[in-house]
């Protein structure tokens, strides 16, 4: 029983390690990519805001947001997407993940080329819903 807790521990050690890593990752990118979307947004849109009377909050609110979220929509599919395929990386320190479940079975049931015929088909499946989410969310902004 002892095993098992320590066991356990180890697991939730290497997810934690594991999402701390990867979100760390993916939210530098994302910073980069908002800072990227709000710089663009030209300087008579922000005095509009102003001349209107807007609070910041409004300003931001009603007016930046939207052109922003436009902006960056493709940008942060792209890191999503990105993001997804970044996840099996943290197999590397033991997380059962898709590609870790993967290794495991191709290794213990013999059949390699057909379970990673698997795992890629269901990342293709994974990253083309999400390609084809975020294209409808792009044209709906449009």
């Amino acid at each position: 029983m002892a095993s098992l807790s320590v066991w356990t521990k180890l697991i939730v050690e290497n997810l934690l390690s594991g999402v701390i890593c990867i979100g760390l990752l993916s939210s530098a990118y994302v910073a980069e990519i908002v800072r990227a979307g709000l710089s663009a947004i030209p300087k008579g849109q922000w005095e509009a805001g102003r001349s209107l009377g807007l609070s910041t909050w409004y300003q931001y609110k009603d007016v930046v947001a939207p052109q922003v979220l436009a902006t960056v929509a493709p940008a942060l599919a792209g890191q999503a997407i990105s993001l997804v395929k970044d996840t099996s990386i943290v197999s590397l320190i033991s997380i059962q993940e898709m590609t870790f479940v993967g290794t495991e079975m191709a290794n213990s049931s013999g059949l390699i080329f057909e379970i990673w015929l698997i795992v890629g088909a269901c990342y293709f499946l994974l990253c083309l819903t999400l390609s084809l989410l975020f294209r409808r969310l792009e044209r709906q902004e449009g």
